[in-house]
């Protein structure tokens, strides 16, 4: 369950000629600067360019006192609120939310995602309509600073990426004071419990409690 196209409905991100080229996502991490620079060039009149590869929507709130590096695209109505840090090579979808001290860097937020509270985000994708609650961030460098792993059961995936931080699937939802550890995968649809720490891969349609207790959502469960 960590394949590109198990995890999001590319229809639901700019991002989608970037990713429809990849197996796995994290394959996606490392071309997202180059993509950025061709893509913004393409874009039409609805965008404002601003200092050096920002392309905003008209239609975006963008708070005076963020700070914005390229290079970067946002999308229509999305809102970048106060004190927002955004260090580079960042495609922020259509009615994203980027909030208060959130910081930045290396990412795809793909549409209607939520990142409104004090989150860092790193190295990492972010699938349509995932949440990140308040103070829960991705961890992107192992402290031996080796090459990240994503752990899948009994199968290893060799990225051979020294920074990679989380892949969320569409839908997913992350409890406030969430960490996730570097290399985690989490499936469509599933849900952490605050204050959790995440490592490997969590399957689609679970809530994660704690390391060794992962249960399949019930059915008519959000």
């Amino acid at each position: 369950m960590v394949r590109t196209t198990e995890l999001f409905d590319l229809t639901k991100t700019e991002a989608r000629a970037l990713l429809e080229k990849t197996e796995y996502p994290w394959e996606a991490l490392s071309g997202i600067h180059d993509f950025i620079l061709s893509y913004g060039e393409s874009l039409g009149e609805e965008y404002e360019k601003r200092g050096g590869d920002i392309w905003i929507h008209k239609t975006a709130k963008v708070a005076p006192t963020a700070s914005i590096s390229g290079p970067c695209i946002i999308g229509a109505e999305t809102e970048v609120r106060h004190c927002a840090f955004i260090r580079g090579n960042a495609l922020i979808g259509k009615g994203a939310v980027v909030g208060n001290s959130t910081e930045l860097k290396n990412v795809i937020l793909f549409d209607k995602v939520q990142v409104p509270h004090y989150n860092y985000v790193g190295d990492s994708i972010l699938g349509y309509r995932s949440h990140m609650g308040a103070g829960s961030i991705t961890s992107n460098v192992k402290s031996d600073k080796t090459p990240v792993m994503v752990k899948d059961l009994g199968t290893i995936y060799e990225t051979g990426l020294k920074k990679m931080g989380a892949i969320l699937g569409d839908n997913v939802e992350i409890g406030c004071g969430s960490v996730l550890n570097p290399g985690t995968v989490i499936g469509r649809g599933s849900n952490v419990y605050p204050l959790s720490s995440v490592r490997g891969v969590v399957p689609a349609g679970s809530i994660y409690k704690k390391a060794g207790e992962v249960v399949e959502k019930q059915a008519g469960m959000p």
